[in-house]
């Protein structure tokens, strides 16, 4: 199956985008970045919201959009077989949350029954239907919005800061729905976000933007490790690990999750032996001594190699990725730390990980 690509440059004043992007056809690329990089802006070219003059969108080999053809080819919107999430769900206050799922349909001829049932059950709306919006929390009005654009049996999803109206207890009660369409669909989802949290939970791609341009385009796990990278993350830098667990502690309500190239502990979330998983692992939380440390209270130390070193937002602070096995680990030190230790790219060390989440 062919994935999605999009060129297109766009020129306003003050603002120029200009993107050229291949993306998977599977799973969610993360659109990432401050406000005014320009990720609604590409989103909204491929949704044909904007037209950008020199553009083209190619979606499962179907050609969306086209301006190097002599004539140009251009898809409207209504005829693009894409759902898109708003920020707000704006639903129609006179209608209950069945009436405007089916209202959303009404575009698309033919769209099968099937879709909106598919829909209801994997955001679990199916308590919710009878209702009117002015009797849905926050979080039940996103899901409706998700459902209604999952309703058309879209080809492609786009979602603009679906959780950005939400405050944090919001965000928890959705986003393990978001995690399910993560793993249940079969189509592709652009998701746009400034969230690190949300990217690191629901991305398989991250596109980094800025000014309208992408700095990078890759795997979540290869992207979040670059140093190269003028991601200016703050506290929330650190790498996002694929690992499975392997075992349990039920004395300590622990788990050990294996990844390529070691293991962790970390509380246990309830998955089973055998589950895939991701954990998090944040600069702020890795240490690095040059010995194994005994009588400490940091439950995972791991043996690791400095592979690079790079300023950080603050000339009193660095970022080391380390090489753990395949895997890598960014450690946010002062630098007087680094040079106190004598860090060098090379050089055998072991990490020191004082927290872990587990996040899906």
């Amino acid at each position: 199956m062919s994935g999605i690509q999009a060129r297109f440059k766009l020129d306003w004043p003050g603002f120029t985008l200009d993107v050229d992007l291949d993306l998977p056809a599977r799973g969610v690329t993360a659109l990432f970045g401050h406000s005014g990089s320009g990720k609604t802006t590409l989103l909204r070219c491929i949704a044909g919201l904007e037209r950008a003059k020199q553009g083209r969108l190619v979606v499962h080999s179907d050609v969306w959009q086209d301006d190097g053809q002599n004539a140009g080819h251009w898809l409207p919107t209504h005829k693009r077989p894409l759902g898109y999430v708003f920020q707000e769900a704006s639903l129609f206050p006179h209608l209950t949350v069945m009436g405007n799922l089916r209202y959303g349909m009404r575009r698309i001829a033919g769209a099968p029954q099937g879709s909106l049932d598919q829909a209801i059950e994997l955001l679990g709306i199916g308590h919710l239907l009878e209702r009117k919006p002015d009797r849905l929390s926050g979080g039940e009005r996103s899901r409706i919005g998700i459902a209604r654009a999952l309703a058309v049996s879209p080809r492609l999803l786009l979602m603009d800061e679906p959780l950005a109206a939400l405050d944090l207890k919001r965000k928890q009660e959705i986003l393990p729905y978001l995690q399910r369409l993560h793993g249940e669909l079969d189509i592709p989802v652009i998701y746009v976000s400034h969230a690190p949290d949300e990217v690191a939970q629901l991305a398989d791609t991250l596109v980094v933007m800025e000014a309208g341009r992408v700095l990078a385009a890759g795997a979540l796990t290869d992207t979040l490790a670059r140093l190269d990278l003028p991601i200016q993350l703050g506290e929330d830098a650190g790498v996002v690990l694929e690992a499975v667990v392997a075992e349990r502690d039920g004395t300590w309500h622990l788990a050990r999750v294996a990844f390529p190239g070691g293991s962790l502990w970390v509380r246990d979330g309830g998955h089973a032996i055998g589950q895939a998983v991701r954990v998090r692992i944040l600069a702020r939380d890795v240490s690095i001594a040059l010995q194994p440390v005994t009588g400490t209270s940091i439950q995972n130390c791991l043996a690791s190699t400095v592979d690079q070193l790079a300023s950080d937002h603050h000339p009193a602070l660095a970022l080391v990725r380390l090489n753990v096995g395949p895997s890598a680990v960014l450690a946010r030190l002062t630098q007087r730390s680094i040079a106190g230790l004598g860090l060098a790219p090379g050089m055998p060390v072991w990490v020191q990980i004082k927290a872990v989440a587990l996040i899906g």
